[in-house]
């Protein structure tokens, strides 16, 4: 077996999800400025995938250079609705804003991984998933901020999809881990192609 895979991500779920599937993980935050990648990106017309999957390889690449030798996870997700982009809410105010302008629609979860090893991108997976969210009242919405807290600006929809923020939802349309931030299985799979799990 090789040395622990490296996460180039802060995001508590991704690492979450990959240490349950038993994988070894080494935890390393890129500082990379992605607002400035999204909107050069936007203003170029690219879309929400090629976007994505910028921004993990943007993340993998920012780690590599300082671990020769490893292999390096990058990954992020993307939320569009009806050709909007949004992020993660900076607060709960933004995500009160951002849940009415999600209610009664259908958006897109894009989640995208590139595995990195010595600068090199070996590999890319996005995959995409689609939700429709209830057409909550502002008592529910209200109801919900309370109940969740700050976790809602931790994640790009302003909810999670194993927790209450279910209750948001009438109908989810592909991958559950997509929808949690990362194309795991696929992610496994590469990473049993390099030795980094047993076959």
């Amino acid at each position: 077996m090789t040395s622990a895979l490296i996460l180039a991500s802060g995001s508590a779920a991704r690492a979450k999800m990959l240490r349950d599937a038993g994988v070894t993980l080494e935890i390393i935050k890129p500082a990379v400025d992605e607002d400035e990648l999204k909107m050069s990106y936007r203003a170029e017309g690219a879309d929400v995938i090629d976007t994505a999957i910028a921004l993990a390889e943007m993340k993998a690449q920012a780690v590599s250079r300082r671990h020769n030798g490893r292999y390096i996870l990058g990954a992020d997700q993307m939320l569009e609705c009806e050709g909007i982009w949004f992020d993660k809410p900076a607060d709960i105010g933004a995500a009160r804003a951002q849940l009415k302008a999600l209610r009664g629609r259908q958006h897109h979860l894009v989640s995208a991984a590139v595995l990195v090893k010595d600068g090199q991108r070996l590999w890319h997976h996005v995959d995409r998933a689609e939700l429709t969210m209830r057409d909550i009242s502002d008592a529910f919405l209200e109801w919900y901020l309370a109940l969740a807290g700050d976790a809602v600006t931790s994640s790009v929809g302003a909810y999670h999809l194993e927790g209450i923020g279910a209750q948001l939802m009438t109908r989810v349309r592909g991958d559950f881990f997509t929808v949690l931030g990362l194309p795991l299985l696929p992610v496994l799979a590469i990473l049993r192609t390099h030795g980094m799990l047993r076959a």
